[in-house]
């Protein structure tokens, strides 16, 4: 028996096939589009108000220890023998809770109306009991003022609205800036009581390096530092420091909150340690 190549046998075969069939045309394989992503990092050194748009109802995780625990923190970092600076938080603790956070605009909110130029909201705490509202004009990104999330909480309302709104971001984000924001709170409500005062906010974006988190790196996270002054017009004054790092179109991806009246840039224990992650 001879073996015989496949290829003529297909085409013997084909050529017995009925001389009248009439072999239908096929459209041509079109592939899924894939849309582009609306923001990709270009690690230029700077964010700029088009790198940190809020992308609305999109949920955030973030691991987080439980409420009344610390952690210890490293927020001065190394510099490495090229001179970079690194910042390692990313330990992975057993006991980390996920919290998952999302912004939303202001429609059916009970506090609209207080906020008649605020663009969205989002969380103030991991919880969500407290909603910050945000308005960012392309220059800065403003925090207008907070309110309780339902009108009437178990806790008591809370509705604070800034006589004049909070600098919170100014673009674009550069290592260097520093500034001074500050407003006074009247006929304000905090937790069903009266309240009136002076916020102060002393932030400087003094650093950039590379941010090992548990389930990612950034490699040109930008540190900013948050220094706020409560001035209550009754009761003591409150210090409370906050170091941010954020990033090119992911905003912020960490966050250290200390103690009342910490005195240290670099505390070493932190009240909130909130990461990007799973």
């Amino acid at each position: 028996m001879t073996t015989r190549p496949l290829l003529p046998v297909l085409l013997v075969a084909a050529a017995g096939c009925d001389p009248n069939r009439t072999v239908p045309d096929r459209n041509a394989y079109v592939p899924q589009t894939v849309a582009p992503l609306e923001c990709v990092p270009n690690l230029d050194g700077r964010i700029e108000a088009t790198e940190l748009k809020t992308a609305l109802g999109v949920p955030v995780r973030y691991l987080v220890n439980p409420t009344g625990t610390r952690r210890p923190v490293d927020l001065a970092g190394v510099t490495d023998g090229a001179g970079r600076r690194i910042w390692q938080l990313s330990t992975d603790y057993a006991d980390d809770q996920l919290a998952t956070i999302s912004a939303s605009t202001l429609e059916g909110k009970w506090y609209r109306a207080s906020f008649p130029s605020g663009q969205f909201v989002a969380p103030l705490d991991l919880g969500g009991a407290i909603e910050a509202v945000y308005l960012n004009d392309g220059a800065t990104l403003l925090l207008l003022g907070y309110a309780s999330k339902d009108e009437a909480p178990a806790v008591g309302k809370t509705l604070v609205v800034y006589s004049s709104p909070i600098a919170a971001l100014r673009f674009p984000v550069t290592p260097g800036q520093q500034w001074i924001s500050a407003s006074e709170v009247r006929n304000a409500t905090v937790r069903g009581l009266p309240y009136a005062g002076r916020d102060t906010y002393t932030l400087r974006i003094d650093a950039a390096g590379t941010l090992d988190l548990p389930d990612v790196t950034f490699t040109q996270a930008m540190r900013l530092r948050t220094m706020l002054s409560i001035e209550p017009a009754v009761g003591a004054s409150v210090i409370r420091r906050q170091t941010g790092f954020f990033f090119e179109c992911f905003g912020e991806v960490a966050r250290a909150v200390s103690a009342d009246n910490e005195a240290n840039d670099d505390f070493t224990q932190t009240t909130e340690l909130r990461r990007l992650g799973f």
